[in-house]
């Protein structure tokens, strides 16, 4: 399944980088998140739990940044396994454009399940993909932005 998506934040494009960049802030911004450890350099690696439809697990993985370009854009990707749930994995491209208003940042996002989870079907995946990506960018944008002196 894919997602897209673009925000306007309200912040310079170097403190919207720093914040992709940042484990603290990835982790207050991600459904979910138990744990995350790591460097944009090395990895992450996360423990998520979440329930999807009748389905619940504790989702533990890793996530790697390529195709870095400093400031502007990078693919961000990354596996978890959730047991006898099954699997998730997927990745984004992630852009950063300086606009008036401050910072535009667009996804384009592809995933895939296996295991329980793709017995549940595309249409109840697809609605919790959705959901997850939103709350992300909504919690990231609010996060951002309250760290911008006003």
């Amino acid at each position: 399944m894919e997602l897209s998506g673009s925000r306007v934040i309200a912040a310079d494009i170097d403190t919207v980088w720093t914040h992709l960049n940042n484990p603290e802030t990835l982790k207050a911004c991600i459904p979910g998140c138990q744990e995350l450890t790591g460097s944009p350099e090395e990895g992450f690696a996360a423990v998520v739990k979440q329930k999807v439809g009748p389905v619940s697990a504790t989702f533990k993985g890793e996530v790697v940044l390529e195709n870095v370009v400093p400031g502007q854009s990078y693919t961000i990707t990354g596996e978890g396994k959730g047991g006898v749930a099954g699997f998730a994995k997927g990745g984004a491209d992630v852009k950063l454009v300086t606009v008036a208003e401050g910072t535009e940042l667009t996804y384009e996002a592809q995933a895939k399940v296996g295991g329980k989870l793709a017995q549940l079907g595309n249409r109840i995946i697809g609605g919790f993909a959705r959901k997850m990506a939103d709350e992300f960018f909504d919690r990231f944008q609010k996060e951002v932005e309250a760290q911008e002196p006003s």
